[in-house]
Protein backbone atom coordinates (compact mmCIF):
# COMPACT_ATOMS: atom_id res chain seq x y z
CA UNK A 1 0.00 0.00 0.00
CA UNK A 2 2.79 2.34 0.76
CA UNK A 3 4.58 1.65 -2.52
CA UNK A 4 1.95 2.23 -4.28
CA UNK A 5 1.10 5.90 -2.67
CA UNK A 6 3.57 7.69 -4.87
CA UNK A 7 2.44 6.19 -8.32
CA UNK A 8 -1.21 7.19 -7.25
CA UNK A 9 0.49 10.90 -6.11
CA UNK A 10 2.30 11.13 -9.13
CA UNK A 11 -0.64 10.31 -11.60
CA UNK A 12 -2.48 13.03 -9.45
CA UNK A 13 0.08 15.80 -10.75
CA UNK A 14 0.19 15.00 -14.03
CA UNK A 15 -2.99 15.00 -15.08
CA UNK A 16 -2.45 18.64 -15.00
CA UNK A 17 -5.15 19.98 -12.47
CA UNK A 18 -4.59 23.43 -11.24
CA UNK A 19 -5.67 26.96 -10.54
CA UNK A 20 -4.56 27.97 -14.20
CA UNK A 21 -6.51 25.22 -15.97
CA UNK A 22 -10.20 25.27 -14.26
CA UNK A 23 -12.04 24.23 -17.18
CA UNK A 24 -10.85 21.13 -17.78
CA UNK A 25 -12.97 17.92 -18.24
CA UNK A 26 -12.66 14.91 -16.84
CA UNK A 27 -14.37 11.65 -16.62
CA UNK A 28 -17.15 10.27 -14.51
CA UNK A 29 -15.65 7.48 -12.99
CA UNK A 30 -12.13 9.33 -12.38
CA UNK A 31 -11.01 9.07 -8.65
CA UNK A 32 -9.39 12.47 -8.77
CA UNK A 33 -11.97 14.51 -9.99
CA UNK A 34 -14.61 14.11 -7.94
CA UNK A 35 -15.34 16.94 -5.57
CA UNK A 36 -13.78 19.09 -8.26
CA UNK A 37 -17.24 20.55 -10.27
CA UNK A 38 -15.82 23.60 -12.68
CA UNK A 39 -18.28 25.63 -10.95
CA UNK A 40 -16.52 25.92 -7.92
CA UNK A 41 -13.70 27.08 -9.46
CA UNK A 42 -15.74 30.49 -10.67
CA UNK A 43 -18.42 30.48 -7.71
CA UNK A 44 -17.61 34.20 -6.56
CA UNK A 45 -18.89 34.28 -2.76
CA UNK A 46 -18.43 38.25 -2.97
CA UNK A 47 -21.12 38.59 -5.95
CA UNK A 48 -23.91 36.43 -4.39
CA UNK A 49 -27.16 37.90 -3.74
CA UNK A 50 -27.94 38.41 -0.37
CA UNK A 51 -24.54 37.95 1.17
CA UNK A 52 -23.45 41.83 2.13
CA UNK A 53 -27.31 42.17 2.97
CA UNK A 54 -28.78 38.64 4.15
CA UNK A 55 -32.33 39.76 4.82
CA UNK A 56 -32.63 39.72 1.09
CA UNK A 57 -31.59 36.19 0.71
CA UNK A 58 -30.80 33.69 -1.82
CA UNK A 59 -32.14 30.30 -3.28
CA UNK A 60 -30.95 28.05 -0.74
CA UNK A 61 -29.19 31.01 1.95
CA UNK A 62 -30.33 31.48 5.30
CA UNK A 63 -32.72 34.82 5.48
CA UNK A 64 -33.20 36.73 8.38
CA UNK A 65 -37.09 37.68 9.01
CA UNK A 66 -37.52 41.39 8.49
CA UNK A 67 -37.72 43.37 11.35
CA UNK A 68 -41.26 43.70 12.95
CA UNK A 69 -42.98 47.19 12.13
CA UNK A 70 -44.22 48.98 15.47
CA UNK A 71 -47.68 49.70 14.85
CA UNK A 72 -49.08 53.16 16.69
CA UNK A 73 -50.62 52.64 19.79
CA UNK A 74 -54.68 52.48 19.46
CA UNK A 75 -56.52 55.22 20.14
CA UNK A 76 -58.13 55.92 23.71
CA UNK A 77 -61.68 55.40 23.11
CA UNK A 78 -64.06 57.68 25.11
CA UNK A 79 -65.84 57.13 28.39
CA UNK A 80 -64.36 55.37 31.84
CA UNK A 81 -60.86 57.58 32.54
CA UNK A 82 -60.24 56.49 35.38
CA UNK A 83 -58.42 53.97 36.93
CA UNK A 84 -59.10 50.81 39.75
CA UNK A 85 -57.82 52.73 42.64
CA UNK A 86 -59.06 56.25 41.40
CA UNK A 87 -62.21 56.02 39.32
CA UNK A 88 -62.98 58.99 37.53
CA UNK A 89 -65.99 60.85 38.64
CA UNK A 90 -69.65 59.92 37.66
CA UNK A 91 -71.59 62.89 36.31
CA UNK A 92 -74.52 64.03 38.27
CA UNK A 93 -78.06 62.88 38.13
CA UNK A 94 -80.26 64.82 35.63
CA UNK A 95 -76.81 66.25 33.83
CA UNK A 96 -77.01 65.39 29.63
CA UNK A 97 -80.43 65.05 29.13
CA UNK A 98 -81.77 63.04 32.04
CA UNK A 99 -85.40 62.81 32.91
CA UNK A 100 -85.73 66.36 34.91
CA UNK A 101 -85.22 67.70 31.28
CA UNK A 102 -88.10 65.79 30.16
CA UNK A 103 -91.38 67.18 29.85
CA UNK A 104 -94.19 65.86 32.27
CA UNK A 105 -96.08 62.81 31.04
CA UNK A 106 -99.66 64.50 30.82
CA UNK A 107 -98.04 67.40 28.68
CA UNK A 108 -96.47 64.85 26.10
CA UNK A 109 -99.98 63.04 25.80
CA UNK A 110 -101.63 66.52 25.40
CA UNK A 111 -103.24 67.03 28.55
CA UNK A 112 -103.46 70.71 30.00
CA UNK A 113 -105.40 70.74 33.30
CA UNK A 114 -105.88 74.53 33.37
CA UNK A 115 -106.81 74.98 29.92
CA UNK A 116 -109.48 71.64 30.37
CA UNK A 117 -110.69 73.81 33.32
CA UNK A 118 -110.72 77.20 31.33
CA UNK A 119 -112.68 75.44 28.32
CA UNK A 120 -115.16 74.22 30.79
CA UNK A 121 -115.63 77.44 32.40
CA UNK A 122 -116.03 79.75 28.88
CA UNK A 123 -118.88 76.77 27.99
CA UNK A 124 -120.55 76.82 31.40
CA UNK A 125 -120.30 80.85 30.88
CA UNK A 126 -121.23 82.03 27.39
CA UNK A 127 -120.84 85.67 28.38
CA UNK A 128 -117.16 84.94 29.56
CA UNK A 129 -114.18 85.68 27.32
CA UNK A 130 -111.78 83.56 26.53
CA UNK A 131 -108.46 83.50 24.75
CA UNK A 132 -107.69 82.30 20.98
CA UNK A 133 -105.26 80.62 22.01
CA UNK A 134 -106.64 78.51 24.29
CA UNK A 135 -110.02 77.33 21.98
CA UNK A 136 -106.95 76.68 19.66
CA UNK A 137 -105.63 73.60 22.03
CA UNK A 138 -106.43 70.65 20.63
CA UNK A 139 -107.52 68.55 23.53
CA UNK A 140 -109.98 65.65 23.31
CA UNK A 141 -109.71 64.49 26.96
CA UNK A 142 -112.57 66.86 28.02
CA UNK A 143 -114.61 66.29 25.07
CA UNK A 144 -113.96 62.40 25.60
CA UNK A 145 -115.40 63.00 29.42
CA UNK A 146 -118.27 64.88 28.45
CA UNK A 147 -119.32 62.02 25.93
CA UNK A 148 -119.07 59.62 28.19
CA UNK A 149 -120.78 61.37 30.85
CA UNK A 150 -123.13 62.28 28.60
CA UNK A 151 -123.95 58.28 27.46
CA UNK A 152 -123.67 57.44 30.96
CA UNK A 153 -126.50 59.68 31.81
CA UNK A 154 -128.24 58.09 29.05
CA UNK A 155 -127.62 54.82 30.56
CA UNK A 156 -129.33 55.57 33.66
CA UNK A 157 -132.59 56.06 31.65
CA UNK A 158 -131.85 52.21 30.33
CA UNK A 159 -130.83 53.21 27.00
CA UNK A 160 -127.65 52.46 25.76
CA UNK A 161 -126.98 54.77 22.60
CA UNK A 162 -123.15 55.37 23.02
CA UNK A 163 -123.05 54.48 19.63
CA UNK A 164 -125.36 56.67 17.94
CA UNK A 165 -123.50 59.35 20.41
CA UNK A 166 -120.07 58.53 18.85
CA UNK A 167 -121.51 58.12 15.22
CA UNK A 168 -123.59 61.46 14.99
CA UNK A 169 -120.68 63.13 16.84
CA UNK A 170 -117.83 62.02 13.79
CA UNK A 171 -120.45 63.11 11.46
CA UNK A 172 -121.51 66.43 12.51
CA UNK A 173 -117.73 67.35 13.25
CA UNK A 174 -116.77 66.58 9.76
CA UNK A 175 -119.65 68.72 8.74
CA UNK A 176 -118.52 71.77 10.96
CA UNK A 177 -115.10 71.18 9.16
CA UNK A 178 -116.20 71.61 6.09
CA UNK A 179 -118.71 74.52 6.35
CA UNK A 180 -115.84 76.25 8.72
CA UNK A 181 -113.31 76.05 5.90
CA UNK A 182 -116.10 77.57 3.11
CA UNK A 183 -117.22 80.61 5.66
CA UNK A 184 -113.10 81.07 7.27
CA UNK A 185 -110.02 82.52 6.16
CA UNK A 186 -107.97 81.18 8.16
CA UNK A 187 -106.66 77.28 8.76
CA UNK A 188 -109.19 75.03 10.63
CA UNK A 189 -108.00 72.11 11.85
CA UNK A 190 -110.06 68.98 12.66
CA UNK A 191 -109.38 68.35 16.18
CA UNK A 192 -110.07 71.80 17.05
CA UNK A 193 -113.46 71.40 15.40
CA UNK A 194 -114.13 68.21 17.77
CA UNK A 195 -112.76 69.42 21.02
CA UNK A 196 -114.91 72.51 20.46
CA UNK A 197 -118.51 70.36 19.73
CA UNK A 198 -117.18 67.79 22.51
CA UNK A 199 -116.81 70.87 25.59
CA UNK A 200 -119.90 72.39 24.35
CA UNK A 201 -121.71 69.01 24.81
CA UNK A 202 -121.31 69.29 28.59
CA UNK A 203 -124.90 71.16 28.69
CA UNK A 204 -126.75 68.39 27.22
CA UNK A 205 -125.14 66.06 29.73
CA UNK A 206 -126.87 68.40 32.60
CA UNK A 207 -129.88 68.30 30.54
CA UNK A 208 -129.64 63.92 30.65
CA UNK A 209 -128.99 64.31 34.33
CA UNK A 210 -132.11 66.33 35.11
CA UNK A 211 -133.95 63.83 32.76
CA UNK A 212 -133.90 61.39 35.47
CA UNK A 213 -136.48 63.30 37.92
CA UNK A 214 -138.24 65.73 35.30
CA UNK A 215 -139.87 64.55 32.09
CA UNK A 216 -138.95 66.34 29.26
CA UNK A 217 -141.94 65.56 27.52
CA UNK A 218 -143.86 68.26 28.77
CA UNK A 219 -144.08 72.21 28.24
CA UNK A 220 -141.58 72.56 30.66
CA UNK A 221 -139.03 69.57 29.52
CA UNK A 222 -139.57 71.48 26.22
CA UNK A 223 -138.73 74.57 27.81
CA UNK A 224 -135.22 73.17 29.08
CA UNK A 225 -134.46 71.27 25.74
CA UNK A 226 -134.66 74.60 24.01
CA UNK A 227 -132.59 76.25 26.75
CA UNK A 228 -129.99 73.70 26.82
CA UNK A 229 -130.04 73.64 22.78
CA UNK A 230 -129.60 77.28 22.36
CA UNK A 231 -127.12 77.15 25.37
CA UNK A 232 -124.66 74.53 23.58
CA UNK A 233 -124.58 76.41 19.73
CA UNK A 234 -124.62 80.03 21.04
CA UNK A 235 -121.03 78.76 23.43
CA UNK A 236 -119.62 76.96 20.11
CA UNK A 237 -120.17 79.28 17.53
CA UNK A 238 -118.46 81.87 19.98
CA UNK A 239 -115.89 79.96 20.88
CA UNK A 240 -115.31 79.03 16.68
CA UNK A 241 -115.81 82.43 15.76
CA UNK A 242 -113.65 83.65 18.44
CA UNK A 243 -110.42 80.92 17.29
CA UNK A 244 -110.90 81.77 14.07
CA UNK A 245 -111.50 85.14 13.82
CA UNK A 246 -114.73 85.33 12.11
CA UNK A 247 -115.99 88.49 12.78
CA UNK A 248 -120.02 89.43 12.64
CA UNK A 249 -120.56 85.85 11.85
CA UNK A 250 -121.79 84.09 15.22
CA UNK A 251 -125.48 83.30 14.07
CA UNK A 252 -124.29 81.96 10.75
CA UNK A 253 -122.08 79.42 12.79
CA UNK A 254 -124.94 78.84 15.22
CA UNK A 255 -127.25 77.72 13.12
CA UNK A 256 -125.54 74.29 11.77
CA UNK A 257 -124.38 73.83 16.00
CA UNK A 258 -127.81 74.18 17.03
CA UNK A 259 -128.77 71.65 14.42
CA UNK A 260 -126.23 69.09 15.67
CA UNK A 261 -127.19 69.37 19.28
CA UNK A 262 -130.97 69.37 18.50
CA UNK A 263 -130.45 65.93 17.59
CA UNK A 264 -128.35 64.86 20.75
CA UNK A 265 -131.65 66.59 22.81
CA UNK A 266 -133.69 63.95 20.34
CA UNK A 267 -131.88 61.31 22.42
CA UNK A 268 -132.67 62.64 25.47
CA UNK A 269 -136.22 63.45 25.09
CA UNK A 270 -137.18 59.86 23.76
Amino acid sequence: MSGQFPNEQQEFYNTGYGWENPQQQYEIGDPFAAGTDQGFATFDYSQTPGYDNPQQGYPGAYSVPPRQQQLPPPPQQPGYGGSIATPAACPAYGEGGGFDDEPPLLEELGINFDHIYQKTVAVLNPLKQTRADIINDTDLAGPLVFCLAFGASLLLHGKVHFGYIYGIGALGCLSMYALLNLMSTAAVSIYCVMSVLGYCLLPMAILSLVSIALSLQGALGTFLVGVAVFWCSITASKLFVTALQMDHQLLLVAYPCALLYGVFALLSIF
